[in-house]
């Protein structure tokens, strides 16, 4: 008797601390994200929506499959725990043609159903797809420096640092590139993310529904400070993003390849600046900086093996001379 009272008090002191925990881990993840802002789960954008609709769909399929596993897990604990005499022992149970077909189709049915969503996610929002609207895309060239974004409007004559204005519903083809260490630029509330990478180009488009301010940052650890490579996204009116585009054109600020090696070799996060574009063709020369670089270490490489070849023929034909 007195041992049987002993396993209740054990048993009911680990159902109390299991359920403690599990309280203190919700609660905790309640107090961290209450009153926070969480752009992913606020869509305010196009692309952003359907990849919110995406999110809500795996979940909501996970939890199809996970729920019923934790119910089934209390109830068999419960019903074949050792103080119920009445559960019926059989270990020799085998064969039930009924339980295979559920715990086999209906994890095949989500892995279809996942494929499907898979296939037709993947090329709905590849992030190079340009958007369908009646209105013409503003093009905006992004390059991430060590410590700060460039964004150039080549079409408006302007660039701005650490802060893209954008006119709101209107499709915004971005270019990125980086003059650092790989990063990546993510706007969450607008679109998903894409990898800036010297020597190459890749691209994104993205939509705001309203006029608002969203941050963007990079997701990659790229060393000291890249939690400080962050900017803002200011989407407006099409009227004040002419109005703005027209001024910052004529800034007494002037982006040029003097300036941008300076805004390059900064070693902190810097102000919002804009600028008059006045190196129209910055970000391809930045991206063929690394280009010619790689071209230059081949060629040096090849000029190194035929001074090599050369000094070795000529040692060879000392030697024979000698003999």
């Amino acid at each position: 008797m007195r041992h049987d009272k002993k396993r209740f008090i054990k048993r009911s002191l680990q159902v109390f601390i299991s359920s403690f925990l599990a309280v203190a881990v919700i609660g905790a993840v309640v107090f961290v994200t209450q009153g926070r802002e969480i752009p992913v789960l606020n869509p305010s954008g196009t692309i952003a929506q359907q990849q919110y609709i995406l999110i809500l769909i795996t979940v909501g399929l996970g939890i199809f499959v996970i729920v019923p596993v934790f119910i089934l897990l209390f109830a068999v604990a419960w019903r074949y725990r050792a103080s119920n005499k009445k559960a019926k022992y059989d270990p020799e149970l085998e064969g039930s043609r009924v339980l295979e077909i559920i715990w086999w189709t209906i994890p095949c049915l989500i892995i279809l159903a996942l494929a499907v969503i898979t296939y037709i996610s993947t090329h709905a929002l590849d992030p190079y797809k340009a958007l369908e609207s009646d209105k013409i895309p503003v093009k905006v060239q992004v390059i991430a420096t060590e410590w700060n974004w460039l964004f150039i409007y080549p079409e408006q004559g302007t660039a701005t640092l650490n802060y893209m204005n954008i006119p709101e519903d209107t499709p915004i083809n971005i270019e990125v590139t980086s003059d650092a260490p790989m990063n990546t630029f993510w706007v969450p509330a607008l679109a998903g993310q894409v990898y800036a990478m010297s020597g190459m180009s890749s691209k994104l488009h993205l939509m705001a529904d309203n006029p608002g301010t969203y941050n963007g940052s990079t997701t990659n650890i790229s060393g000291e400070g890249y939690a400080s490579l962050r900017f803002k996204v200011y989407s407006m009116k099409e009227a004040d993003f002419m109005a703005w585009s027209k001024q910052a054109a004529s800034s007494a600020d002037a982006l040029t390849n003097n300036s941008y090696a300076e805004i390059s070799d900064y070693t902190a996060s810097k102000p919002e600046m804009t600028y008059m574009l006045m190196a129209p063709s910055l970000y391809n020369d930045v991206i063929m900086k690394y280009m010619h670089a790689e071209k230059q270490t081949e060629s040096t490489k090849k000029e190194d093996e035929t001074q090599h070849d050369a000094h070795s023929e000529a040692h060879s034909h000392h030697e024979g001379m000698s003999h």
